[in-house]
């Protein structure tokens, strides 16, 4: 599986990040698995959505050893940097445009219930998870948050909007917030628009209890678009994951190379 494999270009940008390989003590001992073989692997699960246990011995690694280095470096936030790394990288390169913001939310069924799930009211109540997206104006991934399905998503709009990292890339102030942004009726609310005009942000959102044709669709499938880029990484299309901090992992990581996919198209 070609599309599984760990490309080196995306191995080049992510390595500076992560903690240095150990050498074997003085004592000697086993020899710590290289960051980079364990990388090899978690980009594999992360694409084929293979269970840890069933990751072919060929990778050097056991599925377990990759489960921890995900966790160790959800810790350190590694995937979360080399989220803003990369997105800075686009912005240099003239790729992101903060003109407008559009925010969405897509729903799975999370297999066995875990952290940050709840009753899917679109799945006959069966345990679920959304990932709430904000992406820029051509699709580019600029903050995830996941929560219970059942969370509603006018509660998610602000978080989304404020925790969005500030992008780097150019001399003077990081870019920290979209100059307008756009969402479907779900999200319309009156304080929502309030706090977005206080934060200085145009509000975009369509009313509930009008008619359809507002226009605003024609800008907003991006969003759909990336949320079909992050299915593509079939780790994410149903959650098997019960802990919190490996999916929120999986979706940094999706994020992140999706970015990286942009950045060298």
């Amino acid at each position: 599986m070609s599309h599984a494999s760990l490309p080196d270009e995306l191995w080049l940008e992510i390595e500076p990040l992560l903690p240095p390989d150990e050498a074997p003590g003085p004592q000697g001992g086993r020899p710590r698995v290289l960051n980079r073989i364990v990388m090899q692997g978690v980009f594999f699960v992360l694409c084929t959505g293979i269970r840890w246990e069933d990751l072919p011995k060929e990778f050097g690694c056991s599925g377990m050893t990759c489960w921890r280095r995900v966790r160790d470096w959800q810790a350190q936030s590694i995937w979360d940097q080399f989220h803003r790394l990369l997105l800075a990288a686009l912005r240099k390169a003239g790729k992101i445009d903060l003109s407008l913001a559009i925010v969405d939310s897509s729903s799975s069924r999370a297999v066995g219930g875990g952290d940050e799930t709840g009753p899917n009211p679109t799945d006959r109540r069966k345990p679920g998870t959304k990932q709430h997206l904000l992406v820029d104006r051509n699709g580019v991934p600029l903050e995830i948050r996941v929560t219970g399905a059942n969370r509603h998503d006018v509660l998610e709009i602000i978080p989304l909007v404020v925790n969005m990292p500030a992008i780097a890339g150019k001399p003077g102030h990081p870019l920290q917030k979209p100059k307008a942004v756009q969402a479907d009726r779900a999200y319309h609310d009156a304080a929502v628009d309030g706090i977005l005009k206080w934060l200085g942000i145009k509000p975009l959102i369509a009313k509930r209890n009008t008619p359809h044709g507002s226009g605003l669709g024609k800008a907003r499938w991006v969003v759909e678009r990336t949320f079909s880029w992050i299915r593509g990484f079939r780790r994410l299309r149903t959650r098997f994951d019960r802990r919190d901090f490996i999916y929120h992992a999986w979706n940094s990581l999706a994020a992140a190379v999706i970015c990286w996919r942009i950045l060298t198209e």
